[in-house]
């Protein structure tokens, strides 16, 4: 006869490995069949910790009455990196300002496991930055992914006001941290790095990347070499006084050891006020993919990101455009608990475009681009040097088997973009402009 509480064990046990496998298979990491080639998950298993940092004595635009409060700057980061073994993955919980400004709590499946032993070897440093009101789980996809890759992607919790609350003084708070917090967190983790502290202990800080969404756009671009507006000083109350366009700290912003950038559906102009002085973004000298819809209309596509991608004159630079698609297009899949109100799955869903093919597909040529750029890895560069601009006018002759042909080979066999199935590389445009 079987014990009662044997057969309770071993149910808990099947229940714990069933939600283990039901994470790893639902991770948005995991990109669906008809992903090009390189949004497939890398080689490495997947960790991931949590770690907060303390800034002390630092301006905050949110408190204080006649002035800015100096307060100490807490920021938690997720931390995803390249694990030694595989583990059961994880589930996410995070949450998301409503309709109401009360949060909205959802989970997230991960392929990481917690705290797990780190891969050996010296991997580069990724800092990803959320946009306004997001959170770092809502960017998993792309971390988890990249760490799979053998990349440390460190992403920190802005904590940010509510996005609900209209007024100057919200905005004024991720306007100001973004690019303070950018540079705070790269410049700290590059010490640890350098010092063999946990858990960066295997992590490469002299090849840093910055991947930025919406304001994290803003703050990659500006921690790149953008030079701030003026207009910033009064619009965060004195905040960024010191390091708008010729203060007395303005390099300091500058992240050391730069090898790449890329700016999801950047932020150019908050609520009518200008992020950049001239030279704007031609300041920049670090390669750089922009990403955005052509529907853009929060940061705006033409004028707007395509703008900022034609004035990035002194570096190569790259246009990803999704024709018709929107501004959510960095996020997750709306999560179950999100998809209850229309405010809630408006954070996540695109009008037009597949959540999931959006996120591989800016896997896809994320994953080229940093292998490219911060590995060297020059096998990459057919993948995003050469294409086609126009994605509808690729063409695979002779392809094999069809429609089912697999991966194209890209030139000089087929003008299909490299790495994409057949029937599946439309409704985009990818450009290049190289340094002049």
């Amino acid at each position: 006869m079987v014990r009662p509480t044997l057969v309770i064990a071993i149910a808990s046990t099947a229940a714990l490995l069933s939600l283990a496998q039901a994470t790893a298979q639902d991770a948005p990491a995991r990109p669906p069949v008809d992903a090009p080639e390189l949004a497939a998950l890398g080689t490495h298993p997947v960790g991931v910790v949590d770690l907060d940092l303390v800034q002390p004595a630092q301006a905050d635009p949110l408190q204080g009455a006649a002035k800015p409060a100096i307060v100490d700057r807490r920021l938690h980061l997720k931390i995803w990196y390249p694990a030694a073994n595989a583990g059961g993955g994880t589930l996410y919980r995070s949450a998301l300002p409503g309709a109401d400004g009360a949060d909205v709590a959802f989970t997230v499946a991960g392929l990481a496991t917690p705290r797990a032993v780190g891969a050996t070897g010296r991997f580069p440093l990724v800092i990803l930055a959320h946009g306004y009101s997001n959170t770092p789980e809502a960017l998993s996809w792309l971390g988890e992914n990249l760490a799979s890759k053998g990349y440390v992607v460190v992403v920190p919790a802005f904590r940010d006001p509510s996005i609900t609350i209209r007024t100057a003084a919200a905005a004024a708070g991720p306007i100001a941290r973004r690019p303070l917090d950018i540079a705070f967190v790269a410049a700290e983790v590059q010490r640890r790095a350098r010092a063999g502290e946990a858990p960066f202990a295997n992590t490469d800080g002299t090849r840093t990347a910055l991947v930025g969404y919406s304001m994290g756009g803003y703050g990659v671009l500006t921690a790149a070499g953008a030079p701030l507006d003026p207009a910033l000083a009064g619009a965060t109350r004195g905040v960024l006084a010191r390091y708008v366009a010729g203060g007395a700290a303005a390099a300091a912003l500058k992240v050391a050891d730069l090898k790449a950038v890329v700016a999801i559906s950047p932020a150019s102009v908050v609520r009518g006020v200008r992020m950049w002085a001239p030279p704007g973004v031609s300041a920049i000298r670090t390669p750089t993919l922009f990403i955005v819809g052509s529907q853009d209309r929060t940061v705006g596509y033409d004028p707007g990101v395509r703008t900022l991608f034609h004035q990035e004159t002194h570096a190569p630079r790259y246009l990803l455009t999704f024709r018709e698609a929107g501004h959510s297009i960095a996020l997750i899949g709306a999560p179950l608990e999100m998809r209850k109100s229309y405010w809630d799955q408006d954070w996540f869903e695109d009008a037009v475009w597949r959540k999931d093919r959006l996120i591989a597909i800016q896997t896809h040529f994320i994953t080229a681009f940093l292998d490219r750029y911060v590995k060297n890895d020059q096998g990459k560069a057919a993948y995003i040097d050469g294409l086609i601009p126009n994605a509808d006018d690729g063409t695979w002759p002779g392809a094999p088997a069809g429609r089912y042909a697999g991966f194209s080979p890209g030139p000089p066999v087929a003008s299909l973009w490299k790495g994409f199935q057949p029937n599946k590389a439309a409704g985009m445009s990818f450009e290049f402009k190289p340094a002049e």
